[in-house]
């Protein structure tokens, strides 16, 4: 198989891989909201749950790093891509779709 197919088959991964992690990182900070929200509809303590609480930050700080590793992943690729002599651009583009609506996707190239 030529470089350049599986160089893409490697961005489709990460990219995938970067969304995940965004993602859970979006959901989690979701999570943290809706605990807080509930804990003021019920009228509970302050101090009730606090300890899932300060988990779920340490979750939210666990993810953050992983989005910080990633995107050193996403730098070394991108450095290795040009080692192994591929020139062509990779990853996402922002491409315009005319559904009528103006609707922006990103499509790999």
């Amino acid at each position: 198989m030529e470089k350049v197919f599986v160089a893409q088959q490697v961005a489709n991964k990460l990219i995938a891989t970067e969304h995940a992690v965004d993602g859970a990182l979006a959901e989690a900070a979701e999570l943290m909201s809706a605990m807080i929200a509930a804990r003021k509809d019920v009228n509970a303590s302050l101090v009730f749950a606090d300890d899932c609480q300060v988990k779920l930050m340490d979750a939210l700080k666990a993810l953050s790093e992983a989005r910080t590793a990633m995107v050193g992943v996403h730098h070394e690729l991108y450095e290795a891509k040009l080692r192994l002599g591929i020139r062509t651009k990779m990853g996402l583009e922002d491409k315009k779709i005319d559904n009528g609506e103006g609707v922006t996707l990103r499509q790999a190239v």
